[in-house]
């Protein structure tokens, strides 16, 4: 008779599990890797609001637009005309005390009268939405007129490294390439009431 003897593989003879050296090895990977996803997460995050922020601004600048289309009588004559927001508060504006929201039916509500309130409620609306807002309507002399409207405000990025914080926050020129615009971006429509 003639017995076979069992022969030993020696891939055989190791457990199919894993080792603690591969398991610290996968989990340094995988926590990198979600680090990563983190960042670019904040990065999303904060061009989110950066884009919001834009929007608001366009939106405003389309209103007031659209006010002084509506009110032709008085921006069609406002030649050199400069009117600056900051906040709530307006400084070369037409001034006056008349309270034009239900059409004038309680006083008479002339162009003049019309444009105050309009730039009134718009500099409130724009100083509720954007972070240091400041803004700046001016009309030309030219025939015809053309007016822009311009603003400005504050946002903060996320992805700015210390440096390019620290670069924004520092003035400098807009003729050497810094990075200031990225912290005061400013919104330009230009308008023919």
């Amino acid at each position: 008779m003639h017995m076979k003897m069992p022969t030993t593989d020696p891939r055989l003879g190791r457990s199919g599990g894993f080792s603690l050296v591969e398991v610290l090895v996968a989990l340094i990977i995988l926590s990198v890797g979600l680090l990563g996803i983190a960042k670019m997460e904040a990065l999303a995050l904060s061009s989110t609001s950066v884009a919001g922020m834009r929007s608001l601004a366009a939106i405003e600048a389309a209103s007031l637009a659209d006010a002084m289309h509506v009110n032709r009588g008085y921006w069609t004559t406002a030649s050199n005309l400069t009117v600056t927001v900051a906040g709530a508060q307006i400084t070369g504006a037409p001034a006056t005390n008349v309270d034009c929201s239900n059409g004038g039916a309680n006083a008479p509500c002339t162009p003049a009268n019309l444009a105050a309130y309009d730039l009134a409620n718009w500099a409130a609306s724009l100083s509720a939405l954007l972070p240091n807002d400041a803004a700046t309507v001016q009309c030309n002399q030219a025939t015809p007129i053309e007016c822009s409207i311009q603003i400005q405000w504050s946002e903060q990025s996320v992805g700015m490294s210390s440096g390019q914080a620290a670069a924004a926050s520092t003035p400098t020129s807009e003729t050497n390439g810094t990075t200031a615009a990225i912290q005061n971006p400013t919104y330009t429509l230009y308008v023919e009431p």
